[in-house]
């Protein structure tokens, strides 16, 4: 290496330092970029308005869609909605990761028998059926009508229900009211968890 050309890189290399020292990177220039490519695609998407699902405030969205491919990208508070006023709670933030652009999410049902140590795939009906047979055996097992004060309970207690808050306020008491007419005692709510 000549003299000239390490003078040259030791000036550049100590100028860099300095600069980078002082807080100056080229990261904000490559995340400006990026905002830019996204703010292109939603000028040409199509929007439309919805409301989250996750509990019954009813926070309203704006989701938008690509043109080419019918796929929504991008999903955010609706400014103009007059209960959240474009503000959203972390699940609404990421109701964009149970929409069908992520391609990790459950499609089909794994079934694993007992014992084994491979997965099956099965079709819908059978889980359900198998779902609802498991539930019978262990309500016939377990279920118990006097307490030991001889007073009628008609309960199981083995069993409970977790309730998911991505239902409306009318499915969650559709849902409770049938856990309490399997005679379960133990039911709660995502929501309050």
């Amino acid at each position: 290496m000549k003299r000239r050309s390490f003078l040259k890189m030791s000036c550049c290399l100590g100028a860099g330092l300095a600069l980078s020292g002082l807080g100056l990177t080229l990261a904000p220039v490559a995340a400006y970029a990026d905002d830019m490519k996204k703010a292109d695609a939603l000028r040409t998407a199509v929007q439309s308005t919805t409301v989250c699902c996750y509990c019954s405030v009813g926070c309203g969205l704006i989701c938008s869609v690509d043109k080419a491919s019918g796929k929504i990208f991008n999903i955010e508070g609706d400014p103009e909605h007059p209960v959240n006023e474009g503000a959203l709670c972390a699940k609404g933030a990421g109701l964009y990761q149970v929409s069908a652009a992520n391609e990790h999410r459950l499609m089909k049902v794994l079934y694993r028998k007992p014992g084994s140590d491979k997965w099956e795939e099965k079709d819908w009906n059978f889980a359900i059926s198998r779902i609802a047979e498991l539930m019978k055996k262990e309500r016939d097992k377990s279920f118990i009508v006097n307490n030991e004060k001889g007073q009628m309970v008609n309960r199981v207690q083995t069993m409970s229900l977790m309730g998911s808050s991505n239902v409306l306020s009318e499915e969650c008491w559709a849902t409770t009211q049938f856990a309490r007419g399997l005679g379960f005692t133990y039911i709660d709510h995502q929501a309050r968890v």
